[in-house]
């Protein structure tokens, strides 16, 4: 390198390193521990009720979150109903009560079913056993008006997490081939059967519309851990199945995200937008754990998440960034990733102006040393995160947990389907281990439960993430290779 050239590029870095130090002492004078404290204490309390989807609790969250918008100076977006709401039109499906499954002239145990999908079924049927029910077992298989039965999971991954999301694409798979119905046999891990039972036992589920009418599609759910039900459809000569399930009713669910923008300084740039999401719903009341505490307050999830947009919003109105910036708070995530899933689908301004979705969604932290970043390596913005977190005190790591399938089980991944650069800004943690499960969907989640000194470190990071990242004159993207790379550069007309 000429000595010219060197000196232009220390010039460069020193600039960028000013640049930087100035947007540090933004964030700094703006994001305080005693707001991030108060906004948590407020969305996880008892009065809130766990903020299910569908409850008055998770309502006054949307008003807290919209009126907070409104006293930062966040400017309400075309199409929203009320200045910040986007009306998501779900319905609650209530099961029905009486369902059943022979398998010859066998019935099997109620205790040991679950219905997942379908609504007045009556079907005497043969069916095709298709082993864990990959695109492959269903690849020239002859299942039209047939039953498909599959085992849960996959065999190197149980987790509940997975099997809840692979059941879904099984169903997918099922229905494309023509087969009336799915049948699941979970043969492994009975702790996954009693956190089904608890969560989908409930009588009801919540979706849209349009999706369960006119559909005499069933999918139901077999316990099976002594395998004796795998044993007896793998006989030589195969039983008949026969299914029964009653009426099902849709009742409506009014739901809103919550949503807010503020235009970008730069004349070009401000066409550019970056999107700052997290869902604040949660799962509601349950039944009382060894303390008695029935609420499932949802401090770390995910009230941190609303809170790090919160403080994106705060920072950003009083000192706006080049690009502009559009605030998401979704509703339904536990439900399915309903809200954001809504939002892709029926979007206030164009996707191919959203160059950015930065998700901020969190299971927990056993390191305060650390904020973990699901897909960091995967969009070419990941050094402004990094020298973000490192500015205070933090470092910041990829997923370290890869078998959790993270990535997908979020908001972020519905933006990144449609080729959106989406990775999701986490609590530390380096492993889903016992410290996580402590609070992870507990009741135990409550906002005292926190480290508020490490809360500010986390936040300030974020912030000052979002500000490099929305001030970059390069605009960011997915890194060559990725699974979302393609679809990108469709969305964006990138050659």
């Amino acid at each position: 390198m000429t000595k010219k050239l060197w000196i232009i590029s220390a010039l460069m870095l020193t600039s960028l390193w000013v640049v930087a130090q100035n947007e540090a002492e933004l964030v700094e004078n703006t994001i305080q521990k005693s707001t991030i404290k108060g906004h948590i204490y407020f969305l996880a309390s008892d009065e809130l009720a766990g903020r299910e989807t569908g409850t008055p609790g998770i309502d006054v969250a949307a008003r807290y979150i919209s009126t907070t918008f409104q006293r930062y100076g966040v400017s309400p977006v075309e199409g929203a109903s009320e200045g910040y709401f986007q009306e998501v039109p779900l319905v609650k499906n209530v099961s029905p009560e009486a369902y059943a499954l022979k398998i010859g002239a066998e019935a099997i145990n109620s205790e040991n079913l679950l219905r997942v999908e379908g609504s007045g079924v009556d079907v005497e049927s043969d069916y095709i056993f298709l082993n864990y029910g990959t695109e492959e077992d269903f690849n020239d298989k002859k299942i039209e008006g047939k039953i498909a039965v599959v085992l849960a999971g996959q065999k190197d991954n149980q987790d509940y997490r997975f099997i809840y999301q692979a059941s879904a694409k099984k169903s997918t798979l099922a229905k494309e081939a023509g087969a009336v119905g799915l049948v699941e046999l979970h043969t492994e891990n009975p702790d996954n059967w009693k956190t089904f039972k608890s969560f989908m036992g409930r009588g009801s589920s919540i979706g849209f519309r349009s999706e369960d009418k006119g559909s005499s599609f069933f999918k139901i759910w077999v316990n099976d851990e002594e395998e004796k039900w795998l044993d007896k459809l793998n006989t030589r000569k195969k039983p008949e199945l026969t299914i029964n399930i009653g009426e099902a009713m849709q009742l409506p669910m009014p739901s809103k995200n919550v949503v807010g923008m503020i235009e970008g300084t730069d004349p070009e740039l401000k066409n550019e937008f970056i999107i700052y999401s997290a869902h604040y719903d949660h799962l509601g009341i349950g039944k009382p754990n060894a303390e008695g505490d029935s609420i499932y307050n949802g401090a770390r999830d995910n009230a941190v998440g609303v809170v790090t947009v919160m403080s994106a919003a705060e920072s950003i109105a009083k000192n706006p960034t080049k690009r502009s910036a559009l605030f998401i708070l979704f509703t339904a995530e536990e439900k399915g990733l309903l809200g954001s899933k809504y939002y892709v689908e029926n979007p206030l301004l164009p996707l191919d102006q959203m160059v950015y979705c930065f998700n901020s969604d969190n299971g927990g932290y056993n390191d305060t040393s650390l904020a973990t970043i699901i897909g960091l390596e995967r969009t070419t913005a990941g050094k402004h995160i990094k020298n973000a977190a490192e500015t205070f005190g933090l470092k910041a790591i990829d997923d370290p947990a890869g078998e959790q399938g993270l990535f997908d089980r979020s908001d972020n991944v519905n933006f990144a389907k449609k080729g959106i650069p989406a990775p999701t800004f986490s609590l530390g943690f380096t492993a889903f281990d016992a410290e996580i499960g402590k609070y992870y969907h507990q009741q135990s989640d409550n906002p005292e439960s926190i480290d508020y000194d490490y809360m500010e470190q986390f936040f300030r990071a974020f912030v000052l993430s979002a500000r490099l990242i929305a001030n970059d004159e390069e605009t960011p993207f997915w890194t060559e290779g990725d699974k979302y790379y393609e679809a990108g550069k469709s969305l964006y007309n990138k050659k």
